[in-house]
């Protein structure tokens, strides 16, 4: 399942309106997002749930992972193929109780290599780390250096992502330094052509110097 965890991974924003998430879902998956994570942080439990069964079809349309965001529970009952939780949203070996052994499940892990150590040990098997640049979304992140990028790929052994104020102008710096996955929200669901953004992300991975010599950097870590 941890293989999964690469590419381009997209975040859901906090959109109310449900039929414009889908078609903006839709056009990010079209163009390429190998992951989605459905996070919304305004709507209510009833709303999250109609959500995100509704994107677990489509995600199952396109063979893509639907990730949910804060919630084993929410996971499980719409068949998502996981979790992501940040430092307030629960225990991790708790939630890998809850959802088994082949179940994806995510941890944030902001600026600290010590904190993705603590996760894995928990059940975690991938990592997230962010902001790696100003965000919208969380001005006040933390702000990890990008040789945690390397340090991460040589200590934890798990896929890592990156999140936080990623666009097609600053991702090559976090593929190049051997990320597995970048998480993006604004740079992806505000585009003009969501689609096309999604395109133009996922190239950056199949295109040298960030494709092929990317996956030989991995191998070699």
């Amino acid at each position: 399942m941890t293989s999964r965890i690469a590419g381009l991974y997209a975040i859901t924003p906090d959109l109310i309106d449900t039929e414009d998430l889908l078609r903006r879902t839709r056009a990010a998956l079209a163009g390429g997002a190998r992951i989605l994570q459905y996070r919304n942080k305004t709507a209510t439990p009833e709303l999250r749930l109609a959500q995100a069964r509704r994107l677990q079809q489509l995600c199952a349309e396109f063979a893509v992972p639907l990730i949910i965001n804060d919630s084993a529970k929410l996971a499980l009952e719409v068949g998502a193929a996981g979790a992501h939780l940040g430092s307030d949203d629960g225990d991790l070996a708790a939630a890998r109780a809850r959802l088994g052994p082949d179940k994806l499940l995510g941890a944030s892990c902001y600026d600290r290599i010590e904190l993705a150590q603590r996760a894995i040990a928990a059940g975690a098997d991938h990592v997230a780390f962010g902001s790696f640049f100003a965000s919208g979304v969380k001005p006040d992140a933390v702000r990890p250096p990008m040789d945690l990028i390397s340090r991460a790929k040589h200590e934890l052994g798990v896929p890592t992502v990156a999140i936080g104020g990623i666009t097609t102008t600053n991702a090559p710096q976090l593929i190049a330094a051997g990320i597995d996955a970048i998480a993006v929200i604004t740079a992806l669901f505000a585009a003009p052509d969501v689609e096309r953004a999604a395109r133009e992300f996922r190239m950056l991975f199949d295109q040298p110097p960030y494709g092929s010599s990317h996956e030989e950097k991995s191998k070699a870590l």
